[in-house]
């Protein structure tokens, strides 16, 4: 039997950095070696602590710069955090093969989520007006949210004839976690798709999967289907 992974959550006192803290203790596969969050010097201590994999959920915008250090400390990297474009998953991606490692960017953790946005690639190709919205809490930093933006970048991918963006519509409300819905319309109908998240105890199996994927990663990927495949 394999011994457990070496894990740490950077971001670890945020809402999603504390439901991967708890999902990681509850799962035999893995063990915690570290909590923690930007003010600490995470990059030494994931080095000393000879950490497998590494979640990164901390704010957007800083995904990049500590996935990049995450990957240059040793470990291999899941990031959750928003702002990873393509081009900044190229640049992970060269730099975890430069150092033999690997990762996996996910925009959403959540099963629903996933299945969303798949079926909106697939609805885009066959409706060419669309509009997302997108909507969260109120202490929600970010819009529009990484989701909204997944899911628009796969609806243009199915558009190749098109390089129109998807409107996203961004409502930020107090009694909100985290919904979104989208509207494909053609003459005489409408089709809509929503999905609601309630609590983050929702992400649980998606981190779990994405920790498993990425361990055994060399290169950056994205998408939490990657991880749910294997």
């Amino acid at each position: 039997m394999n011994p457990p992974l070496r894990v740490a959550v950077v971001g670890a006192g945020g809402k999603l950095g504390s439901a991967a803290c708890t999902a990681i203790e509850t799962c035999a596969e893995f063990t915690l070696v570290g909590r923690f969050n930007s003010r600490d010097d995470w990059p030494v201590r994931v080095r000393e602590l000879k950490v497998d994999v590494a979640l990164e959920s901390t704010r957007a915008g800083l995904g990049l710069d500590h996935a990049l250090r995450l990957l240059d400390a040793g470990a291999n990297v899941v990031v959750a955090t928003s702002g990873i474009s393509l081009e900044d998953q190229a640049v992970l991606d060269a730099r975890a093969r430069e150092r033999s490692r690997g990762g996996l960017i996910v925009p959403n953790f959540s099963l629903g989520a996933m299945l969303l946005m798949r079926a909106c690639g697939e609805f885009a190709a066959h409706f060419k007006a669309a509009e997302i919205i997108e909507m969260h809490h109120d202490k929600k930093r970010d819009a529009p949210s990484g989701t909204a933006l997944e899911t628009e970048r796969r609806m243009r991918s199915a558009r190749p004839q098109s390089s129109a963006a998807v409107p996203i519509h961004s409502v930020r409300l107090p009694g909100l976690y985290a919904h979104q819905e989208v509207l494909f319309s053609g003459p005489g109908e409408v089709l809509t798709i929503r999905h609601d998240l309630f609590s983050p105890q929702a992400f649980a199996p998606g981190i779990l999967a994405a920790l498993r994927y990425a361990a055994k990663a060399r290169g950056v990927q994205r998408g939490i289907e990657l991880a749910f495949a294997t």
